[in-house]
């Protein structure tokens, strides 16, 4: 009867990136933080020049287009800063894709709705034009968001069979 002894060794490496820190920096500049950039000083722009015209003459109409600006400029802020800050991977029980999609096509919706209002009642105001051109800005910008959300949450599903 012959033995045999067989010894192995193995060797493990650690490498060390940036990506698992704390700050995913990557996401500034890939293209979605790159749209949510965009977006969120788009909105602030639209905010602060509705904001800062003097003469309104239709106060209604000017505080929705405000109240939409500000409340999606926060949204988005706030998802931009989620993705940064890695925090999507903290709180797992939410699809953060999906919360964004109905987001963005919310926002869409309703900055472009506030879009139009805002610009049909500026009466030749120059910086009330120039809020409502921003909020158009901002509704494609949205639109992009949206239909790039779209394909990754609610895309075509490859299903292969077996046979």
């Amino acid at each position: 009867m012959s033995h045999r002894v067989v010894t192995t060794t193995s060797t493990t490496t650690t490498t060390t990136t940036s990506d698992g820190g704390f700050l995913n920096v990557g996401y500034c500049r890939s293209f979605q933080g790159l749209l949510k950039l965009a977006q969120v000083l788009s909105l602030m722009i639209a905010f602060l020049c509705v904001h800062c015209a003097p003469g309104w003459t239709d106060y209604d109409a000017f505080r929705y287009f405000e109240v939409v600006t500000l409340w999606f400029l926060f949204a988005f802020l706030i998802f931009f800063l989620m993705y940064v800050f890695r925090l999507q991977s903290k709180l797992p029980c939410i699809n953060w894709t999906l919360t964004e999609f109905f987001h963005y096509a919310l926002g869409t919706l309703l900055v472009f709705i506030a879009s139009i209002v805002a610009a049909v009642k500026s009466y030749n105001l120059s910086a009330l034009i120039a809020g409502s051109v921003f909020g158009f800005i901002s509704t494609f910008l949205m639109a992009i968001s949206l239909w790039t959300s779209y394909k990754v949450s609610c895309g075509s599903q490859q299903t292969t069979i077996g046979v």
